[in-house]
């Protein structure tokens, strides 16, 4: 689509600092140096790809705003000298710096060689472009010139206005003509903000930073057999996807979480076309102690079938028509839950090398540049999983700075109740 989604625009207001920061994050490991060359390569397909545009307001009050295609970029950078793989992580954090997708560049590209050997590629992108699978299809589309759907041609700003009108006016009569469902009341620990979904979001605003010097953030990649996953989620009578969620079920509680309930955030991919765009929906579960692979695959597939939406039937479109602020204050804490389960899927085979590198390991994530410790989300842990070839890669970020326990060793222990070893990055 050529205009933004109200996803789209959630993201673009998380990116002004009207919710929590995000950017989507592709790493790839090789055995060998990736040189400059290859890398400038990687680069000019990106920067004439799907990635390659930014947002543009309308002055039309109601008209969402459009993309623009733009080949402005940041250079491909390269570290002048190689970083202990003990840094790989800290060093990948710092890539989502000066990403704005709106006055550009959106997305970077960039690498550092390891002093063990081989190097480290990362992809970078503000998430107002693109999803996580939106980000896969994106380095595909670089590095084969695999054909993706034409965005779809949208109206002029007046036409756009109209509609948005009219289907906030029109949706907006209806639900107030059924009556607005009475909001539930919080637990004491939380605050009740106003969201899109109509539920509570735990307010951490007020949580002491005791001038913590530490991160913010942690993070741990492990990579796990995949036929040894598989084997664990047959018989636990689960799928891949629930011992996923069940493990970072597990990470949360051998934290020091106190609650008896866990509610996880799950993404959905609603594309049916490959497209480089927010094309996602999200639904959640609540997890107790006595789930298992089995419960949580029951629990899930319920779930993928009542997304979250906006509360009392209020078209979600209202939040591309009024102020940002209002829009900001009505969705605070959309889509934010205890946990968050992003399991991006399998990964293009393309992406098992890099020219003529072959890779030792590819990953996923989010990361969260700018994030600020007065304003932490009420998400603890967000895992994401993604496969390729006969490998799992978990990829863990913590956003509890306070939690005793690393994200590497609470995922050694939850893979380890099971039966599973991994190898850490």
């Amino acid at each position: 689509m050529d205009r933004l989604s109200v996803v789209d625009e959630m993201f673009l207001r998380a990116h002004r600092g009207m919710g929590t920061p995000i950017a989507l994050q592709g790493i790839w490991r090789t055995a060998d140096p990736v040189d400059r060359e290859l890398l400038e390569r990687i680069h000019a397909a990106l920067r004439t790809g799907p990635l390659g545009r930014r947002v543009i307001r309308s002055r039309v009050p109601g008209a969402r705003p459009r993309w623009q295609t733009t080949a402005w970029a940041h250079p491909p950078a390269l570290t002048e000298t190689a970083i202990p793989a003990a840094a790989l992580l800290d060093w990948a954090d710092t890539q989502g710096d000066d990403l704005d997708p709106e006055s550009g560049p959106g997305w970077r590209v960039s690498a550092t060689e390891l002093l063990e050997g081989g190097c480290a590629m990362s992809l970078t992108c503000s998430h107002a472009l693109a999803d996580g699978r939106a980000l896969t299809l994106a380095i595909d589309h670089a590095l084969t010139g695999t054909p993706l759907a034409a965005p779809i041609a949208g109206h002029t700003d007046w036409a756009d206005a109209r509609r948005q009108w009219a289907t906030v006016l029109g949706g907006t009569a209806r639900a107030l003509r059924h009556g607005l469902p009475k909001r539930p009341e919080p637990p004491r620990d939380r605050i009740a903000l106003s969201s899109i979904d109509g539920t509570a979001s735990l307010d951490r605003t007020a949580l002491p930073t005791g001038g913590r010097s530490e991160p913010i953030t942690r993070s741990a990649i492990v990579q796990i057999s995949a036929r040894e996953w598989n084997r664990v989620a047959v018989a636990h009578d689960g799928t891949a996807n629930s011992l996923f969620v069940h493990i970072i079920a597990n990470m949360l509680w051998d934290s020091g979480f106190g609650d008896s309930t866990i509610t996880a955030s799950l993404p959905v991919d609603t594309r049916d076309e490959p497209r480089v765009d927010n094309d996602m929906a999200m639904t959640e579960i609540a997890i107790t102690r006595d789930d298992t692979p089995a419960t949580l695959r029951r629990k899930a597939r319920a779930a993928y079938e009542h997304r979250m939406t906006s509360p009392g039937g209020i078209p979600e479109e209202l939040l591309q028509v009024i102020p940002d602020r209002w829009a900001y204050a009505l969705a605070k804490g959309a889509g934010e839950r205890d946990i968050l389960c992003s399991n991006i899927g399998t990964l293009p085979d393309s992406l098992l090398s890099l020219g003529p590198h072959p890779c030792t390991g590819v990953a996923a994530r989010a990361i969260h540049p700018g994030l600020r410790p007065d304003r932490l989300p009420r998400t603890r842990i967000s895992g994401y999983l993604t496969r390729i070839a006969d490998a799992y890669t978990l990829s863990v970020v913590s956003l509890d700075p306070d939690a005793a326990q690393s994200p590497a060793a609470l995922a050694d222990k939850a893979l380890a109740d099971l039966g599973l070893t991994g190898t850490r990055w």
